[in-house]
C-alpha cells in the first residue's frame, strides 16, 4: 500500500516509516508538517494518509484541519489520524462528517506493531477503525441518553468492538461466543438505538456515532453511502 505520513516528531515519523517498509508498504512521503501536504498528495497519489492531530506551527489542530481539507478534495482517500490524547471535539467532527475509510488511534497503539499494521490494512480496505478510548469517551458523553441506557453491558461491549473495526468473527473470538450470538447482539443493539442495519460495518459505526453525538432520533437511512 502507498502511504504518506505527516508527523512532526522525527523519532516517531522515522519509526513508523521503518515499520511500514518492513511490512512491505511503500512510504511515498514522510512530512514534518502539513504545509505542503496537499501538493505532495497530488504528486505521490497515496492510498492512505497518516496524520498527527497537532502539527507545527501552533501544535493545536493543524492535523485535523489538514485531514478535513484532504477529505474535501479527495473524499475517498483513507485517512488515519494519530493523537497523543483523545481529542473528543476533533474526533467527533471527523467521524460524523465523513463516510469514507477512516481511523483515529492514540499514539500508544503504534507500539503494538501487529495491531497497528492490522488497523492500517482495515482502513486501507475501506473500514473505520477507532481507538477503544475514543469510542469509550464518545459513548460516555451520551451515557445519559435513554437509548444507551437500553443496552446491556454485553451490547455496549459489542458496539465498542464494532467501532474498533472488528468483524463479527473477530468479536466472537474476543468474547468467546459464537458468531450467531454476536449477530443477535448487533441486531438487538441497533433496534434499541433505532438504527437500520446494513452490510457495511464501518457505515453502521459512523451512523451510530453520528446518531449518539447529535442526538438525532431519525434513523439515517440515506445519510451514508
Amino acid at each position: 500500500m502507498r502511504i504518506l505520513i505527516c508527523e512532526d516528531s522525527a523519532l516517531l515519523r522515522e519509526g513508523i516509516v521503518r515499520v511500514l517498509q518492513d511490512a512491505g508498504h511503500d512510504v511515498v512521503a514522510a512530512l514534518p508538517d502539513a504545509s505542503t501536504l496537499t501538493e505532495r498528495v497530488a504528486e505521490t497519489a497515496p492510498e492512505l494518509c497518516i496524520l498527527d492531530v497537532r502539527l507545527p506551527p501552533t501544535f493545536t489542530d493543524e492535523g485535523i484541519r489538514a485531514a478535513l481539507a484532504l477529505r474535501a478534495v479527495q473524499p475517498d482517500l483513507p485517512v488515519l489520524v494519530l493523537s497523543q490524547y483523545v481529542e473528543e471535539r476533533y474526533a467527533s467532527e471527523l467521524i460524523t462528517g465523513q463516510a469514507a475509510a477512516f481511523g483515529y488511534l492514540l499514539k500508544d497503539r503504534v507500539a503494538d506493531i501487529r495491531d497497528f499494521l492490522q488497523a492500517l490494512e482495515r482502513i486501507g480496505a475501506g473500514a473505520t477503525v477507532l481507538d477503544p478510548e475514543v469510542v469509550a469517551q464518545l459513548l460516555t458523553r451520551r451515557a445519559r441518553d435513554e437509548r444507551m441506557a437500553r443496552l446491556t453491558e454485553r451490547e455496549r461491549t459489542v458496539l465498542a468492538l464494532i467501532a474498533e473495526g472488528r468483524s463479527n468473527q473477530a468479536i466472537a473470538q474476543t468474547l468467546f461466543v459464537t458468531e450467531a450470538s454476536v449477530e443477535k447482539h448487533i441486531t438487538s443493539l441497533f433496534q434499541k438505538l433505532g438504527l437500520e442495519q446494513d452490510e457495511h460495518g464501518n457505515r453502521r459505526v459512523l451512523a451510530v456515532l453520528a446518531h449518539l453525538e447529535h442526538g438525532d432520533h431519525t434513523p439515517p437511512n440515506g445519510a451514508l453511502r
